[in-house]
């Protein structure tokens, strides 16, 4: 998974500025219809991780990336996030679990096989994204990882690549709100959104780690459960 540390590291020179909030200010107030934005609704599925950092809740979505919700509710729910470790961070980027031996390379999905990408205009890399890591096309696993780049970061130059590309004029907005990874949407499977814990997030992306990005104490993810709401 080693791709993702690199493509982050050219991110960090391209798509971010030195602007965005102050640390100890994670709340993302977003004005738009954006799908990742809307709070979770009686029958949304969402998922509840438990650190030893506090408790991260995510919303997920099946209908736009079907397997890779699957393969996650699966692990969840049998236990295999339980007692892991996130074993990379990147301070104010993202942080990333789901290795079972807690290791860049370690973790499988439902299946015990990499699975395909399920890229969709509707899920983008906004703060507070969960998406599938991977190591090349198509190889999805059992890994995963929250953004947690600066809120309101990013810099009027990409966003001014992004009105020349013609990203959807909502997608740019909710980008400029939020901050986020933009380099990274259609590269990985964004499969849900923090909606409450995502200053959680933003604590284990600031812990110490070695050169590799692995934090020097272990931070644990003691369990994972997904549910529905009622």
């Amino acid at each position: 998974m080693k791709k993702i540390f690199a493509l982050l590291l050219c991110s960090c020179l391209f798509f971010t500025a030195c602007g965005g909030k102050m640390p100890g200010s994670e709340k993302l107030n977003v004005n738009s219809d954006e799908m990742q934005f809307v709070q979770p609704q009686p029958g949304d599925t969402v998922a509840e991780f438990t650190t030893d950092q506090g408790v991260i809740k995510a919303v997920l979505f099946p209908q736009a990336a079907p397997k890779a919700v699957a393969s996650f509710t699966h692990l969840a729910n049998n236990g295999y996030y339980d007692g892991i470790t996130f074993h990379r961070t990147i301070k104010d980027m993202l942080v990333q679990s789901g290795s079972f031996d807690g290791t860049a390379t370690g973790g499988k999905s439902a299946w015990e096989l990499e699975f395909e990408d399920e890229f969709s205009d509707s899920l983008h890399h906004y703060n507070g994204a969960l998406s599938m890591a991977n190591h090349g096309e198509d190889t999805n696993g059992g890994q995963f990882f929250f953004v947690t780049a600066p809120i309101g970061g990013l810099s009027d130059d990409t966003l001014q690549r992004m009105a020349d590309a013609a990203w959807r004029s909502e997608v740019q907005d909710a980008y400029k709100q939020a901050g986020g990874l933009p380099s990274l949407d259609w590269r990985y499977t964004v499969f849900g959104q923090i909606y409450d814990g995502l200053g959680v997030a933003y604590d284990i992306s600031r812990v110490n780690v070695d050169a590799d990005g692995k934090p020097v104490d272990d931070v644990i993810l003691k369990s994972v459960r997904v549910y529905t709401v009622e």
